[in-house]
């Protein structure tokens, strides 16, 4: 499988997302390695985890499973976020859901993830959601600080807009690597409200999660979208999935998808969307048919 880099990390082109896998009825480290290990044996390495995920217990589970089977740490690379306080799990005593980028909540999170998903590094930290109360000066000069710790490898963002990411940026030394956003046939906007263009003229690399809009694909985009991607799923040998991520893989910004599912024989086929025929006029043809009508 092909890599692409994002500063000073090297990821795989398509990445496993973890933000199921505490909803999994078998959580224990022997099943949890599995996934892990069927994503190695197609050449995915890197994995996708936020502190908040199953209400702040995804990184332990799968840090069990790292305790459990020590090798694989050195096989991959940790992606995973920070900056959503909900009422649940260590945080049940808040009053209301916010954002805190404060240097305290940044430096606390990286603490837990750490030590639940037991490690002494983070490859890639992501601040999950753009912060209307964020002092840029402090949140940047945290993450410049964890990077030259040696606890954080990578800085980036999720869900920020490009005025979220250029303010950010002007207080950091270190460069920010990806913004992680919506993205699918089902969320085009990306591609035509500067999102994309904002990255892809700085050179920087988008990660695109829910790329199958959380299976809710197909319903979203109507029958024609279904059948067209059927039929080049057979002429592929492979499922309609694929199919879907095949399109977002095409694009020149070199979208990287962060693809989640429980089932370990779903995970075997992640990568089959890496021998999915895409040309210019299939990829507007499934672009066309999502939005319902023809380009202007």
């Amino acid at each position: 499988m092909d890599r692409l880099t994002l500063g000073p990390v090297s990821v795989s082109r398509i990445v496993y997302g973890m933000w199921r896998l505490g909803d999994d009825p078998d959580t224990s480290p022997a099943h949890v390695q599995a996934k892990v290990e069927a994503c190695l044996a197609q050449g995915i390495t890197t994995m996708d985890q936020a502190d908040i995920y199953g209400g702040y217990v995804a990184e332990a589970i799968f840090g069990a499973a790292l305790k459990a089977a020590p090798g694989l740490r050195d096989q991959i690379e940790i992606v995973t976020k920070c900056d959503i306080v909900a009422p649940v799990g260590r945080h049940a005593a808040a009053r209301v859901k916010y954002y805190d980028t404060s240097a305290a909540h940044i430096t606390a999170s990286v603490e837990a993830s750490l030590r639940d998903m037991a490690t002494d590094r983070i490859d890639l930290l992501l601040i999950h959601r753009p912060d209307p109360l964020m002092d840029h000066n402090e949140t940047g000069r945290t993450l410049d600080a964890l990077v030259a710790s040696g606890k954080v490898r990578a800085v980036g963002v999720s869900n920020f807009r490009p005025w979220d990411f250029t303010l950010l940026q002007s207080a950091m030394a270190t460069p920010l690597v990806t913004n992680q956003i919506e993205l699918s046939l089902n969320c085009r906007a990306p591609f035509t409200n500067g999102d994309i263009a904002f990255l892809q003229e700085r050179g920087i690399v988008p990660m695109a999660w829910s790329p199958l809009a959380g299976g809710t694909l197909r319903a979203a985009g109507g029958d024609g979208l279904g059948a067209r991607l059927d039929v080049l799923a057979r002429e592929a040998g492979t499922d309609w999935t694929a199919v879907a991520v095949a399109w977002l893989l095409h694009h020149p910004a070199r979208v990287i998808p962060v693809l989640g599912t429980n089932t370990v024989s779903r995970i075997a086929t992640i990568s089959d969307a890496l021998r999915v025929p895409m040309d210019r006029q299939t990829w507007y043809e499934l672009y066309t048919l999502a939005q319902g009508h023809e380009v202007p």
